[in-house]
């Protein structure tokens, strides 16, 4: 069988100790898991470590990826966010605590 264990890109897993006939491991997610001393492992880091600092280039490219695009809330209608609506360029559509303070 393949690696099971931290296997995304960039990816480290820890031998933290070694007792009887089993390991211990810190996991990328912080998880510490015990295994059995005879599994076998490779020593060293998932390669691919920048896959995403990489530029995509342009917006299609991330959809590709599945991402969806990100939309200000003041720019959509009235009905969608809170933030919406006015006429023009509106501020973010709440009113000042402070006007009744007077």
């Amino acid at each position: 069988m393949g690696g099971q264990l931290a296997r995304a890109a960039g990816a480290v897993a820890k031998l933290i100790a070694k007792e009887g006939k089993s390991a211990t491991l810190k996991l990328p997610s912080e998880e510490v898991r015990l295994i059995s001393k005879n599994c076998s492992a490779t020593v060293e880091q998932v390669g691919n470590v920048g896959v995403n600092q990489k530029s995509l280039g342009r917006a299609e490219a991330k959809r590709w990826l599945g991402k969806r695009p990100v939309v200000r809330g003041v720019v959509m209608n009235l009905v969608d966010h809170p933030h919406s609506g006015g006429e023009g360029r509106a501020p973010i559509g709440r009113i000042n605590l402070n006007h009744y303070k007077d």
